[in-house]
C-alpha cells in the first residue's frame, strides 16, 4: 500500500483491502504477493506475536497497518496499538516481553533516535519473550531528514542485527529472530531499506505458532537496572558477543559462495544481494559474501580475503560493513565501497550503482516515458494548512525579521513555493523547543515575533514536552497547533488527540486547550484557519501579548471521509484583474492564464481560501 492510496482511504477500506488480499493469498496456495512490510508483518504473526507496538513513519507504516488488518490478529487478539511517540512503543513491547510474550516495536530509522534511551537499556535488562526492533532505513530520503543507518544502533547496543536480503527472507527471518531472542535473552534489531519494505514479491509462507504463554523473568532482578545490577548485565552482554559472532558465522543467513575469479571478492549486505545476483543469472564469476546477520561474520570476511585480490562492499545506507572491514583485516588489502568512491557515497544503493562499481557495461533500457509528468509534493487542496499559511504570510510580513518554526509532517510542504511559509524543520517537536531558544536569543523588542506550527500527532509525540519549557521558563513564544485531527503524511492513523485509537473505536481525546492551561499557557486561543481574517486578527493579538501563547488551528483535513466539500467555486472573468494573488497559496486548482485565473472543478473542493483573498470579487461560489 502507498502512502498516496492510504491518504485516500479510511480505516474501514484499508481493512477490507488487507482482508482482500488475505483471501486472496489463501487461493493462491500458500504463495502471497507481500510487500517487504507485509512480509515481516506476517512472519511476526505466524512466529506467534502477541503485541506490536508503532509510531508511524514511512516507510515502516505498513508493518502495523497489515497486522491490524489481517484475520488472526483479530482471532488472536493480538495487541496492535499507535503509541504516542517511539519511545513509548519500545517501552510497552520491552515490558510485554516481561510477561513472556513476543512483542515487535516498529518505526523508520529517525524514530530509533526516540527510542534509543529504551533500546539501549533494552540490551541491558534483556528480554523474556521474544522481542523485535524493526528500524525502516531510508537512503535517499525519500520523505526523511537523514540517511542514518539503524545498523549502527544494534553495534551501538550490542546486540544482533538482522538483514533481510529479500521479502521470503523478510518472512523467514521473524521466527527466526524471535527464537534467536528469547534463546539468548536478548533484543534483536530488524533492519529494512526502503526499498525493501516498499516493493512487492511472491512470499511461501510456512508453519503458524501459537503465542507464548503468560510467564515471568526467572531472574526478575536483572531488569531493575540500579548500578550494582547494571554492571553485573553489562560483563553478561559483553560474554555474550562471542557468541552473537559465532552464530553470525554460522548463520543461514549469511553465506559465502566460491566463485572463477578471483580477482574480485564481493561482500553483499541485505538488498545488495538481490540487486547483484540480478546481474548474473548464470551464477556470479566471483567469490560471493552474503551478509543479512550481524556481527559482522569475521571468520569468512577473512576467508574470502585469503583468496581474493580486492573486496568491494555493497550495502544500502552507510558504509558500516565497510569501515567494519578495514578494522578486522590488516594485511594491505584493496577494500573498495562507498568510502572509495566505487559506490556513490550518498543516496540509496541501486543496480546501476553495482553495474559502475563492476565495470560492467550497462544493460539496455527504456528511456523514461514522455507521458509521466513529475509533480512534486504538495499541500492537499482545501488542506487547512494552507489556509494558516496564507494567514501567517500576511501578517509576518509586518514583523521585521519574523520567522516561523515548522515541524514534521503534511504542514513541512509549506516550505515549498509559492507558500515559502517556514523556515525551519528539524525533528519531531523541534518547532516549539526552537522557538523558545530562538526568542531567548533575541530578547527585547524582537522577542515574541516569531511563530512554532506543529502538528496535532506531532505535538502529542514530542510537542508536549517542549511547550512545558515555554511555560516553565516564561518563554515569550507563540505556538500554532495545526489540529487536523488525524496523523496526515502516513496515511491516516489515529492518534490522543482525535478520539480515536487503532482499531476505529473511541478512546479518550487530550484536550489541548485543558492540556495548555495544565502546564501554565494561560493565553489559549482555538480558530478555524479557513476564516482567514479571524486567523490573522488572533495571530497577531497573541504575537502582541508578552506572555506564553497557544493557538490551536482546528480544521479537520480535507481527505477525511467526513469532511463535507462544497461545491467548487468559479472565476467572473470580467472583473478578475489577473493580479495572482490568489496564486501565492498554491492551490492545485487554481490554474493561471493569459487573461485570467481559472478554476479547476475537478480539483476545486470549495474552501474558499482563494475567495477571501481577491480584492476584486472576481471569486464566486
Amino acid at each position: 500500500m502507498s502512502n498516496a492510496f492510504l491518504r485516500l482511504v479510511g480505516i474501514s477500506e484499508k481493512k477490507s483491502y488487507i482482508c482482500g488480499i488475505m483471501k486472496k493469498h489463501k487461493i493462491m496456495n500458500d504463495k502471497h504477493l507481500l510487500l517487504g512490510d507485509e512480509a515481516v508483518a506476517l512472519g511476526a504473526i505466524h512466529a506467534g506475536l502477541s503485541g506490536v507496538y508503532a509510531y508511524p513513519g514511512t516507510p515502516s507504516t505498513e508493518i502495523t497497518e497489515f497486522i491490524q488488518g489481517h484475520p488472526l490478529a483479530a482471532e488472536r487478539n493480538i495487541h496492535r496499538q499507535w503509541s504516542t511517540n517511539e519511545k513509548t512503543a519500545m517501552e510497552a513491547a520491552l515490558g510485554m516481553s516481561y510477561m513472556g510474550k513476543r512483542a515487535m516495536v516498529c518505526m523508520k530509522h529517525v524514530g530509533m533516535n526516540v527510542a534509543a534511551d529504551a533500546f539501549v537499556n533494552s540490551a541491558m535488562t534483556g528480554t523474556n519473550g521474544g522481542l523485535i526492533v524493526v528500524a525502516a532505513d531510508d537512503p535517499s530520503m525519500h520523505s526523511s531528514q537523514n540517511e542514518q543507518d539503524s545498523r549502527f544502533y544494534g553495534k551501538f547496543a550490542m546486540i544482533p542485527v538482522f538483514e533481510p536480503s529479500s521479502q521470503q527472507e523478510a518472512y523467514d527471518m521473524m521466527g527466526y529472530a524471535f527464537d534467536y531472542s528469547e534463546r539468548h535473552k536478548v533484543p534483536v534489531l530488524m533492519r529494512l531499506v526502503t526499498r525493501m519494505a516498499h516493493s512487492r514479491a511472491v512470499v511461501t509462507t510456512g508453519e503458524v505458532r501459537e503465542p507464548n504463554p503468560m510467564s515471568f523473568p526467572s531472574n526478575p532482578g536483572d531488569w531493575v537496572l540500579m548500578p550494582i545490577v547494571a554492571r553485573k548485565r553489562n560483563e553478561t552482554l559483553i560474554a555474550q558477543q562471542a557468541d552473537f559472532l559465532a552464530d553470525a558465522e554460522n548463520s543461514i543467513y549469511n553465506r559465502y559462495t566460491d566463485g572463477s575469479d578471483h580477482s574480485l571478492g564481493v561482500i553483499a549486505c541485505g538488498i545488495a544481494y538481490n540487486y547483484l545476483m540480478e546481474h548474473f543469472k548464470d551464477g556470479c564469476p566471483f567469490p560471493v559474501l552474503k551478509v543479512s546477520q550481524y556481527p559482522l561474520p569475521v571468520a569468512l570476511v577473512r576467508r574470502m580475503a585469503a583468496s581474493c585480490d580486492t573486496l568491494l562492499v555493497l550495502e544500502d545506507g552507510q558504509p558500516v560493513v565497510e569501515e567494519m572491514i578495514r578494522g578486522v583485516l590488516d594485511n594491505g588489502k584493496t577494500i573498495k565501497g562507498r568510502l572509495t568512491g566505487e559506490v556513490p557515497r550518498t543516496g540509496e544503493l541501486t543496480p546501476d550503482n553495482i553495474i559502475a562499481a563492476l565495470g560492467l557495461k550497462d544493460e539496455e533500457v527504456y528511456p523514461p516515458s514522455e507521458l509521466v509528468v513529475p509533480r512534486p509534493p504538495a499541500l492537499c487542496k482545501g488542506c487547512g494548512h494552507r489556509d494558516m499559511y496564507a494567514a501567517l504570510n500576511e501578517v509576518l510580513r509586518e514583523y521585521e525579521n519574523s520567522r516561523v518554526f515548522s515541524d514534521i509532517g503534511c504542514y513541512t510542504l509549506g516550505a515549498a513555493a509559492p507558500l515559502a511559509a517556514i523556515d525551519s524543520t528539524i525533528c519531531m517537536g523541534a518547532s516549539v523547543s526552537g522557538l523558545h531558544g530562538f526568542n531567548k536569543g533575541r530578547k527585547g523588542e524582537y522577542e515574541g515575533k516569531a511563530v512554532a506550527v506543529i502538528g496535532d500527532s506531532t505535538f502529542m509525540h514530542s510537542g508536549i514536552t517542549s511547550l512545558v519549557d515555554i511555560a516553565y521558563n516564561r518563554s515569550n513564544s507563540t505556538v500554532i497547533v495545526l489540529d487536523n485531527s488525524i496523523t496526515g503524511m502516513t496515511g491516516h492513523q489515529n492518534n490522543p488527540a482525535n478520539g480515536k485509537n487503532i482499531y476505529g473505536d473511541p478512546a479518550s481525546a487530550v484536550n489541548l486547550e485543558a492540556l495548555a492551561h495544565a502546564i501554565g499557557i494561560n493565553s489559549v486561543t482555538v480558530v478555524d484557519p479557513g476564516d482567514l481574517a479571524e486567523t490573522e486578527r488572533v495571530i497577531k493579538e497573541e504575537l502582541a501579548k508578552a506572555e506564553p501563547s497557544l493557538i490551536i488551528a482546528r480544521k479537520p483535513c480535507a481527505l477525511l471521509k467526513t469532511v463535507k466539500h462544497k461545491p467548487p467555486f468559479h472565476i467572473d472573468a470580467d472583473k478578475c484583474k489577473n493580479c495572482k494573488s490568489c496564486m501565492r497559496i498554491g492551490c492545485p486548482a487554481l490554474v493561471s492564464g493569459d487573461k485570467c485565473i481559472t478554476i479547476d472543478n475537478t480539483l476545486c473542493v470549495g474552501c474558499g481560501l482563494c475567495e477571501q483573498l481577491c480584492k476584486f470579487d472576481a471569486i464566486k461560489e
